[in-house]
């Protein structure tokens, strides 16, 4: 099966990782593995396009030229009202082929207001458009629901390869001693640093460890525009308790997790945090904002603890029940590493989005 693959939100050789570019790249490697041809139908970034109209000259050149390509099936990843996309229905429907789209995103809020109305519109008429709407948030198929039916929707669970995140003890005791961490408790948190939501977070996390009165040493891995001020932040907040590793490769935070007695990262309304899926693979148990797609990554009181948000108290108090008792977080980090290899092994989500593709190749056939 040949598939015509577009991302108008982030193209898959973007230089900066996401969790939404995890899952792009994460679904289209499956796609190959298994004898699919992955033809990229366009790079064209359409994030905010509504609000360029520079651009709309260049989205109808790229469709266009898009659809005069050949494949069986078209699938988009991740569309919604900041990047509609407006080259999938029109380039599928003239080459003759079903069109799907994977992490299609419906939010009635964004008609209501002027500055989003076009977008929403963009958005909400490609989703017509579509055979087949695949979400891997419950939260997204609720509000898809009511704009499609039931059966041209399909729920995936969000998935990793367990296998490349299994815990490393020997790397970790190797990481650990070249941290100089020796038997402190390690924390560690991985994010983008940028200014928004994900520094947000960082700069909650790096303040409220601060009030806690014990040794510990609190581990980020990651990097942008805002790590000056967090690194000075780090400096008031935890003198002696915190080091920046920079960006890493996906490949190195496996070492990183097996050196880390537990993971903590707030999310202030993440989406769903492939980060979590990584920390548990690797045995360790989560503290985090009982928020956004959070409970859905993960089982809270088994392999997670999570809180209201801003509860300062409550997530102080997560992170330091989990410092004070190893074995609890031994028995939450096992259980961590069975749940994601039993509910979030990507290999197996995604099978759903193989079969229910070919299902629409061959009915077009």
């Amino acid at each position: 099966m040949k598939i015509a693959f577009y991302a108008p939100f982030k193209p898959l050789d973007h230089p900066r990782p996401s969790g939404d570019l995890t899952t792009a790249l994460g679904l289209t490697r499956y796609l190959s593995r298994h004898g699919h041809e992955i033809a990229v139908a366009s790079r064209l970034r359409a994030r905010e396009l509504a609000s360029r109209p520079l651009l709309w000259p260049l989205a109808a050149f790229e469709a266009l030229r898009a659809g005069m390509g050949r494949a069986d099936v078209w699938l988009t990843h991740h569309a919604y009202y900041k990047s509609p996309d407006v080259i999938g229905p029109w380039a599928s429907r003239r080459m003759g082929i079903p069109y799907a789209v994977f992490q299609g995103i419906y939010s009635t809020k964004r008609r209501k207001t002027p500055a989003t109305r076009l977008g929403f519109e963009l958005n909400k008429r490609s989703l017509l458009a579509a055979d087949v709407v695949f979400s891997n948030r419950r939260l997204d198929m609720e509000n898809l629901r009511r704009l499609l039916p039931e059966e041209r929707l399909c729920y995936v669970a969000p998935g990793i390869d367990p296998g490349a995140f299994t815990r490393d003890a020997q790397a970790g005791a190797a990481l650990r001693a070249s941290w100089g961490a020796a038997s402190r408790p390690v924390i560690a948190s991985v994010a983008m640093f940028r200014d928004d939501v994900k520094s947000q977070g960082l700069r909650y996390l790096i303040s409220r460890l601060g009030g806690l009165e014990r040794d510990f040493l609190l581990v980020l891995g990651g990097d942008g525009e805002t790590r000056a001020e967090l690194t000075a932040l780090a400096r008031e907040h935890l003198p002696g308790r915190a080091l920046f590793l920079g960006q890493l490769p996906r490949e190195e935070l496996r070492a990183v997790y097996s050196a880390a007695d537990l993971f903590a990262f707030p999310g202030i309304r993440e989406s769903l945090g492939m980060v979590y899926l990584e920390a548990q693979a690797a045995g360790l148990p989560v503290v985090a904002f009982d928020n956004g797609g959070i409970p859905e990554v993960t089982r809270p009181g088994e392999t997670a603890l999570l809180t209201p948000p801003f509860d300062d108290a409550a997530f102080t108090g997560a992170v330091e029940s989990l410092l004070d008792d190893a074995d609890r977080r031994a028995a939450m980090g096992r259980a961590a590493a069975a749940y994601v290899r039993e509910h979030h092994d990507a290999a197996r989500n995604f099978s759903v989005v193989e079969e229910r593709l070919l299902a629409l190749a061959g009915r077009r056939a």
